[in-house]
């Protein structure tokens, strides 16, 4: 899938896809929304600390979003079955919030999940972040029952079938 632009306020998001030398990104930016609302658990120092070996080997997916040239949005699509994809990884820096680049890998996640024929996205996450529960709901997620123990944070599941 192409890169794409988005353009709202003036200012250009663009979504860009995973790289070696832009593999720190995800780190930072994870581990400062999660240092904000949570801790980082164990499974995050793993998978965030070789996001090529951990994500993108194991048939995952890494995207970036770029604001005005600078990175400031991760999202990424977690290979758990042949058709069966986690959206999951998704941060957005505080600086950067409020320009809609959320919802712009959002969009950009659930396209390119479409194209590839993913069947099923499926994301974790917690009802105390209403804003982030409030766009996947509508963008067409539904609560299903959450197995225990995947994550510390998680309580609540969400998945969306696709095609």
């Amino acid at each position: 899938m192409e890169n794409i632009n988005f353009y709202e306020k003036r200012n250009t998001i663009e979504i860009i896809p995973f790289s070696d030398d832009l593999h720190v990104h995800i780190r930072i930016l994870n581990y400062e929304w999660l240092e904000k609302y949570f801790r980082i658990e164990e499974g995050d120092r793993i998978s965030l600390s070789d996001p090529g070996k951990e994500i993108i080997n194991k048939g995952g997916f890494i995207f970036y979003a770029k604001l005005n040239g600078e990175i400031v949005g991760t999202a990424s699509l977690l290979k758990k079955s042949g058709s069966v994809f986690e959206l999951g990884k998704m941060a957005v820096s505080g600086k950067a919030q409020g320009h809609g680049i959320g919802t712009a890998l959002l969009e950009y996640c659930i396209r390119f999940a479409e194209e590839q024929s993913i069947e099923k996205l499926i994301l974790y996450s917690n009802t105390k972040l209403q804003s982030a529960i409030h766009l996947y709901k509508k963008y067409g997620f539904r609560e299903i029952p959450l197995e225990p123990g995947l994550y510390e944070r998680a309580d609540i599941k969400m998945e969306k079938l696709l095609n």
